[in-house]
């Protein structure tokens, strides 16, 4: 087969995970309530750390930014696959998806350096307590997540521009339901090598880097928290780092299967599988990982909707009133129209 310049490709066809017509309305409805469930569970946790000054602290400014990330690193893969279902279409553009590739390697990387970033905090919380607040000042923290950004930025058009030099055969058929970098250089049909070295490389140093400094924030808080005596602050140490435990394991351990299946088994299924656990089943998790165990949250979320209850002035239109305060009203004691309570 003669292989085609990448700017003459049309569209790939995205195979999804189920031919089976009667398959397809089950797929639809499950991940459109994951997807819900997501930015429902993100906004929630945003709103909450926005709207109480209790929570404007560095540990829920990181958490705010990385449930933005998660809204959109869902919002980057479910939509098209939703429309391609319920359209009954599995095509995506070549631009398409290489806009897809750019948005989810971007927004997947800045998880990862949200994580990190929120790795150091617990370690500064934990282990310099009495310097946190003029360590993780305001002026940091804006920097971190500016230096998380850049860098995912960077990272993601390095790799966009490397796919772009690709050349592709007939065969145009992506078994996924979403475009991955490793499945588009498997399907190209000219010298691969350049591109897996750019991607395994960045894949070890944006993905390996920041876990390992993950471990080290831990060892060391490990060695503080075993260092304590009271058993009431060891108890409390180690509840403030549980939930971002949970997420990077999740996160770490659901990334790994879709590089370690796609190399070892090469089974579709199981990429698949470990793709869905890491681009709709972590960011819906995040929420409830780190709300459930939350008092701040859930009183701050349950302070704003009372607050918005009670602050809605009841209006009552005057003739649903008695006739003395009617006449009352006509004294201009009460507004003619409306009274307020």
């Amino acid at each position: 087969m003669q292989p085609e310049n990448g700017t003459q490709i049309s569209e790939f066809i995205l195979l999804g995970f189920s031919e089976d017509p009667e398959l397809q309305p089950l797929i639809f409805g499950l991940f459109l309530s994951m997807y819900l469930i997501t930015v429902l569970g993100n906004l929630l946790i945003i709103l909450a750390v926005g709207s109480d000054s209790h929570l404007h602290t560095p540990m829920y400014f990181f958490l705010a930014n990385l449930s933005l990330v998660d809204i959109c690193f869902t919002s980057t893969t479910v939509p098209k696959m939703l429309v391609n279902i319920q359209t009954q279409r599995k095509t995506i553009t070549y631009a398409g998806c290489i806009t897809q590739i750019y948005f989810l390697i971007l927004f997947s990387v800045l998880d990862v350096f949200l994580l990190t970033v929120m790795a150091y905090d617990r370690f500064v919380a934990i282990c310099h307590p009495l310097h946190y607040m003029v360590i993780m000042n305001p002026r940091l923290c804006g920097l971190l997540v500016l230096v998380c950004w850049i860098m995912s930025v960077l990272n993601s058009l390095l790799q966009c521009l490397m796919a772009l030099r690709l050349s592709f055969c007939a065969n145009l058929e992506i078994p996924h339901f979403i475009c991955e970098l490793n499945q588009m250089i498997q399907l190209a049909c000219s010298d691969t090598f350049l591109n897996n070295m750019v991607m395994y490389f960045a894949a070890v140093l944006l993905g390996g880097g920041p876990f390992v400094g993950i471990l080290y924030s831990y060892s060391k808080i490990v060695s503080c928290i075993r260092g304590m005596s009271s058993a009431q602050g060891k108890y409390k140490a180690f509840s403030t780092c549980a939930s971002h435990l949970s997420v990077v394991s999740l996160f770490y351990c659901t990334t790994l299967g879709v590089y370690l299946s796609s190399a070892a088994i090469q089974s579709s299924h199981s990429t698949e599988t470990a793709s869905v656990m890491y681009t709709v089943v972590t960011p819906m998790l995040n929420p409830f990982i780190y709300s459930l165990r939350n008092k701040d949250i859930k009183q701050a979320l349950k302070t704003f909707f009372v607050k918005e209850t009670t602050n809605r002035p009841a209006v009552l239109r005057l003739n649903t009133y008695p006739r003395w305060q009617r006449s009352v009203s006509k004294l201009g004691i009460i507004p003619n129209h409306y009274i307020h309570i």
